[in-house]
């Protein structure tokens, strides 16, 4: 299997909701049989259960737990309809489908389903006493789960939870896509050499798609056998239409297979976070824009989902967010593959929060206290852009709040919104 193929099937596998369920299935049938029969050898009488009471209880078990599916399955769709809602689609895919334990616990359900319907199918003349116990035992684990379920269910759906969980996730792939930390000089200049004019370009021929991942290793070594270069035309998490540029190849790389290279992307319908350290910004962001629309109204939520921006802006501008050039094993240049840099990342994570969230002071507040700290706190290298979007803010201010009380009141930073005086002193750090 390819590294393209395996990367669908790992995808596929982790956002597949029926997934544990279905392995759930196979284990049953081999427990049941394995069970019977130890039943028999052991002679047990754990429950001293009659045939009645056995079949009885086997039955209460099945219609409660075809219950907790039929109930577990319908809340999950209207649950995933309203936070997709209220939040954003992305979150679906990305989050809710991939939680363990909603489909391990709906594996627990379907186990015991189809345990007890095999338990009862068994029952002749004689009640098995070591099946029926733990056909008792599952029983009352079902119900557990079933209550614990509801209530882990409406701790996942609030914002908080989502937007940290998408926080995490995006900490994990900038630590995967920028190993090293931030080094001034090696960012200094992006493509120091120009590799001139293409030999020759691969253009995408697969349906219209977006880009999800790339096996870089594959593409440095093909490049070192062919003694060329690779340019990778689009970034992870591109759009890529049919017959638009997908590789831009030099000197020996001209002589390459293109099903060779096709074969080292991974293409999709939406993007997702494997490769793609900027999509976690993009969800965070889409969250708060929606908490921030006239329709929802909810600047808090906003408040939170910035605080998650500045953990992921902080984990940028602590990393090497290194050169488009990859060099191979002689050192020489191999493969160009654009990432986004500094100001990518802070422009993505502030503009469309001051644009939207401008008129709010509890927005316009965070922000400054998430940009000084920022500023405080980073490398020098990195200061720049963050000082630009701190004056743009200040403009802001100055257009939004008229008077002057107001205007010093969004003058200082506050990490809460509007829920402390940190950062008071830099309310009067220009004139109001």
């Amino acid at each position: 299997m390819g590294w393209k193929n395996l990367f669908h099937l790992r995808d596929y596998l982790k956002s597949s909701l029926w997934l544990i369920p279905f392995i759930a299935i196979p284990i049953e049938l081999v427990a049941t049989r394995v069970l019977h029969r130890l039943d028999s050898w052991l002679g047990w009488t754990l429950l001293d259960l009659g045939v009645s009471g056995a079949q009885g209880m086997l039955n209460a078990i099945i219609s409660a737990t075809l219950s907790f599916v039929v109930f577990t399955f319908g809340s999950l769709l209207v649950a995933l309809q309203i936070a997709s809602g209220q939040m954003t689609p992305r979150i679906i895919a990305t989050i809710l489908v991939r939680d363990n334990v909603v489909r391990c616990t709906t594996g627990l359900f379907i186990f015991t389903l189809l345990f007890a319907i095999s338990a009862l199918n068994r029952i002749q003349t004689t009640a098995f006493q070591l099946v029926e116990f733990l056909a008792a035992c599952l029983g009352l684990t079902c119900f557990a789960a079933f209550l614990f379920l509801i209530d882990y269910a409406s701790r996942l759906l609030r914002p908080i939870s989502i937007i940290g969980r998408v926080g995490e996730a995006g900490l994990a792939v900038m630590r995967n896509v920028y190993p090293h930390p931030t080094r001034e000089a090696s960012e200094a200049t992006r493509l120091v050499k120009d590799p001139g004019s293409p030999g020759r370009i691969v253009q995408h021929l697969g349906k219209s798609e977006i880009i999800l991942a790339v096996n870089l290793k594959d593409l440095i070594v093909l490049a070192e056998k062919s003694h060329g270069i690779i340019e990778l035309a689009p970034q992870v998490g591109d759009f890529v239409g049919t017959s638009e540029p997908l590789f831009r190849l030099y000197d020996g790389a001209t002589s390459l297979d293109e099903a060779e290279l096709r074969s080292t992307l991974a293409f999709g319908p939406e993007r997702t976070l494997e490769q793609d350290p900027t999509f976690a910004f993009r969800i965070v962001i889409d969250i708060a824009l929606k908490a921030l629309s006239p329709a929802i109204n909810d600047p808090t939520t906003a408040v939170i989902a910035i605080d998650q921006l500045a953990r992921l802006l902080r984990s940028a501008g602590n990393r090497n967010l290194r050169t488009d050039e990859l060099f191979g094993p002689t050192g020489e240049l191999r493969v160009i593959c654009r990432t986004p840099n500094w100001e990518d990342f802070v422009h993505l994570a502030l503009t469309e929060l001051r644009h939207c969230g401008a008129q709010n002071m509890q927005i316009v507040r965070r922000l400054r206290a998430m940009i000084e700290n920022l500023i405080d706190t980073l490398s020098k290298h990195r200061r720049p852009a963050l000082h630009e979007q701190l004056t743009l803010l200040d403009r802001e201010v100055d257009r939004w709040f008229i008077y002057a009380e107001d205007r010093a009141l969004a003058l200082v930073a506050d990490t809460q919104g509007l829920g402390g005086a940190s950062g008071e002193k830099h309310a009067n750090s220009r004139p109001v």
